[in-house]
């Protein structure tokens, strides 16, 4: 199953190395210096340049997995559907909307104690960690997840013990709360021990009905699954401990383009399926990488084979330094509109817009006003405010020339 894909660096690299989570995470790629020792002679040339200064710009560090960077097709990396994902380079970037912000769902406003955001009545999430196996860089956590940068300080999130009992507390004490997301950071970064223990706490408070694991793990990392049996024996024996207390414990993961999906995410989702364990899929609508009817229906067909089932697709958050990844409402509009019919219903994930500010999740089709000319939809949120109206901004890049003239937006 090795596939190095021609990669100089890795030629002798045995497959029960590359197969291994260890080995994948201690020699993930971090910045362009990296990327160049791997890549050697064929290095394009004037690559690294821009990867330098688009790094400089990201909210986000760079951290890629040997796995994911043998996934990119260095022949073509300037249009690489993943290397747009991971590794930004100058050229492509986009000045920020003006209305861009670098925590856009407002969660800090909505977190009653550190790590924790509780907008909806019944639901909460629950920021374990603040690192992941690797870094996208249109996180919509950039105030917290990863190192800091030379933009960004980060707020830190680290699973101590202490914030860990603080947000317990709360959950026990706020018996509206029945579904808990544990994310971060992503919970493929958590100890065992230290996942056991949050959720067995969380199983055992009796109004927590539904604990859900957010990971892009299996996106990027899926040899974890296989590979590091103490993390994967937590899960299915969480998944087990659940089911006997007749609640659901299921994990949320993230694939964007059917280029992750390999064959190591297929043994990796034969061992949870068999085990009883559900997946979810949210994507993210990324321009130039999933914004085409024909790459989103593959993608949602693929995850269905190997019994991921295709829950959510976010409009792009408004989020800084990621603006060439944005599409417009629109685009996410057709899309759903073309996919929905070609494949079983139970297969189509909804379309979203997670408002900014903290209206949380509308479906696509449900703006109260849209202007196609300033770009500019309102949503209504009734569970989140009765009378306050959200906006969500097209990318400028879309509008016409009168639209962007209104944003005195000029192109580079």
């Amino acid at each position: 199953m090795l596939n190095y894909n021609g990669i100089p660096r890795w030629k002798n690299v045995k497959s029960t190395e590359f197969s291994n989570h260890i080995w994948q995470e201690a020699n993930s790629v971090r910045n362009a210096h990296q990327l160049q020792e791997v890549l050697l002679d064929s290095t394009p040339p004037n690559m690294l340049k821009e990867i330098n200064k688009g790094l400089e710009l990201a909210p986000m560090v760079s951290r890629a997995t040997p796995y994911l960077i043998s996934l990119i097709d260095w022949d073509n990396w300037i249009n690489d559907p993943i290397r747009r994902q991971f590794i930004p380079i100058e050229s492509e970037m986009e000045p920020d909307h003006p209305m861009s912000v670098l925590d856009p769902m407002g969660e800090q406003k909505d977190s009653p104690t550190p790590g924790l955001v509780h907008r909806y009545p019944d639901k909460a999430l629950f920021l374990v960690t603040h690192v992941c196996p690797v870094y996208c860089r249109y996180c919509t956590r950039g105030y917290a997840i990863g190192t800091d940068t030379d933009t960004v300080s980060k707020q830190s999130l680290g699973p101590t013990r202490a914030r860990i009992e603080s947000v317990i507390r709360y959950l026990e004490k706020n018996s509206d709360i029945e579904d808990v997301v544990i994310s971060g950071g992503d919970a493929f970064r958590l100890q065992p021990e230290v996942l056991t223990k949050v959720c067995s706490e969380l199983l055992n408070i009796p109004h927590i009905r539904r604990i859900r694991i957010a990971t892009k793990g299996l996106a990027v990392l899926p040899m974890k699954i296989t590979s590091d049996h103490g993390w994967t024996n937590a899960i299915i024996d969480l998944a087990d401990q659940a089911r006997r207390l007749l609640k659901q414990f299921s994990i949320q993961t993230h694939f964007n383009h059917p280029k992750e999906i390999t064959g190591y995410t297929t043994e990796a989702m034969k061992i949870l399926f068999s085990a009883g364990v559900q997946v979810r899929n949210q994507s993210v609508l990324l321009r130039r990488v999933n914004d085409s009817d024909e790459v989103m229906l593959t993608l949602i067909k693929m995850l269905s084979d190997i019994n991921i089932q295709p829950y959510y697709v976010y409009v792009g958050d408004m989020t800084r330094g990621a603006e060439d990844l944005r599409t417009s409402l629109d685009v996410a509009i057709s899309i759903e509109k073309s996919i929905r019919g070609r494949t079983a219903g139970y297969n189509i994930p909804t379309f979203v817009v997670d408002l900014p500010e903290g209206g949380g999740k509308r479906d696509v089709h449900s703006y109260e006003s849209y202007d196609r000319e300033r770009g500019i939809a309102t949503f209504k949120s009734p569970v989140i405010s009765n009378s306050r109206e959200y906006r969500y901004y097209d990318p400028i890049s879309y509008l016409s020339k009168q639209g962007k003239s209104y944003w005195n937006f000029t192109a580079k």
